[in-house]
């Protein structure tokens, strides 16, 4: 073990966290016990441990319609993760160009390109995603679509201050000087020192895009029925956390929810110098 995760335990747990759903995402056909879209009215709502004959054990029980609770939230685990990635990448790439743009054109450039990010940031969230919703189907592209279009303003804020923090300094003075072209400035120097600054704020954005998704998809705007998802797992569970429902079937995608989101926000960054 390396010096730097034995000062940092946080940073240790937080990464095998990650890593354990990520793998249990990639592998979910391989390790879910069942199939998640069977179903079986007869072995409805079946306590945690319990068996069934012909189809084996339900280690976190089964839901109203009879399919393995576990089986769905190891499928619902590649969902979020999917989610997570795409919106991510997406919304990073536009961000970031328009936060480099801004910055390193100024004057009416930035004035335009940031009342434009202003706009968006007045735009609430949920009120997009009803408006995508009603002009387009529900489904997993468009969740992915309004994420990645409501995500990239923060992007653009942070790396826009950085390059307005960078562009007087010494280094591009002195490429300037050596005849280097706005292109190159941005691509060479400026774009390099923000790459630690957006990995740190994707790590913060992904944990973000999964709650948000499985917001989308209790509301019924996200991920559809009969496709797993923990959005639509805690919706179907919400009516059994006032009856005498065992506790395990609302709160186990709950759990892993909580355990995926905070799970990122563990880690512990050191600041980064300018690269010249």
């Amino acid at each position: 073990m390396s010096a730097r995760a034995v000062r940092h335990p946080r940073l240790v747990f937080g990464a095998v966290v990650v890593a354990f759903v990520v793998l249990l995402g990639l592998l979910a056909d391989v390790v879910s016990p069942q199939d998640p879209l069977r179903q079986n009215l007869a072995a409805k709502l079946m306590p945690p441990g319990s068996h069934e004959r012909g189809w084996g054990w339900h280690l976190l029980g089964t839901d109203h319609l009879g399919r393995d609770i576990l089986s769905r939230m190891v499928h619902g685990a590649r969902v979020s993760l999917f989610v997570a990635v795409v919106a991510v990448l997406i919304s990073g790439a536009i961000g970031t160009a328009v936060g480099l743009l801004s910055g390193y054109r100024g004057g009416r450039v930035d004035d335009v390109l940031m009342r434009v990010t202003e706009v968006q940031l007045a735009c609430p969230f949920i009120l997009l995603a009803l408006a995508v919703a009603a002009v387009l189907r529900p489904n997993l592209r468009n969740t992915v679509v309004v994420l990645a279009i409501s995500g990239w303003v923060i992007y653009a804020k942070v790396v826009r201050s950085r390059v307005l923090s960078l562009r007087e300094s010494e280094f591009l003075a002195a490429a300037r000087a050596l005849g280097a072209s706005g292109s190159r400035l941005v691509l060479r120097h400026l774009l390099p020192n923000m790459l630690s600054t957006c990995i740190v704020l994707a790590t913060v954005e992904a944990a973000r895009m999964i709650i948000l998704e499985s917001a989308l998809s209790f509301l019924g705007l996200g991920v559809q029925p009969p496709n797993a998802s923990w959005g639509g797992m805690l919706r179907d569970g919400k009516l059994y956390t006032v009856t005498n429902t065992p506790p395990t079937r609302p709160q186990a995608p709950k759990t892993s929810l909580l355990d995926k989101v905070l799970a990122p926000l563990r880690r512990e960054e050191p600041a980064a110098s300018p690269q010249r």
